[in-house]
């Protein structure tokens, strides 16, 4: 019997669609998070907004510096959702009491308010988000998407 002949993969491309993409998947999964996220979230609060007040009621008082490295954003990013909390009355920019040359950013008695009732809505976005998915299925799916950091 004669061996078939190889079939060469530039012959016959593979069809792309768009459905089937990673990009598209985690865009459709996002979109889910973020509308269960404006819908649950105290405080008329955007996600980046409540990403920074969550983390500096955790760290304590820190940089604006430190603050968008430990939560993801860019310079840029950080300093516009700073900036709006400032506004709101939800954190202040102090001087650093070990270098007068730097400022840090500490919640407002109104911001730390703001976060404690945020955070278990916070819990209970997630719960949601991960809802289609058995326990497992969720450890699983956490753990792989931190891989993909």
């Amino acid at each position: 019997m004669k061996n078939a002949p190889l079939k060469s993969i530039a012959a016959e491309p593979e069809t792309y669609r768009l459905e089937e993409q990673v990009g598209y998947i985690l865009r459709q999964a996002s979109q889910r998070h973020a509308a269960i996220f404006a819908a649950r979230i105290p405080g008329d609060l955007t996600a980046t907004q409540f990403a920074a007040l969550a983390k500096l009621a955790e760290l304590g008082p820190c940089s604006q510096n430190h603050l968008g490295r430990m939560t993801s954003m860019d310079g840029a990013t950080i300093k516009g959702v700073t900036d709006r909390l400032v506004q709101r009355g939800y954190i202040e920019a102090r001087l650093d009491p070990e270098d007068s040359r730097r400022r840090v950013l500490v919640l407002t008695p109104l911001g730390t308010e703001a976060a404690q009732s945020a955070i278990p809505a916070a819990f209970a976005i997630t719960e949601e988000t991960l809802e289609p998915l058995s326990p497992s299925e969720r450890a699983e799916f956490l753990a792989l998407l931190k891989k993909l950091r």
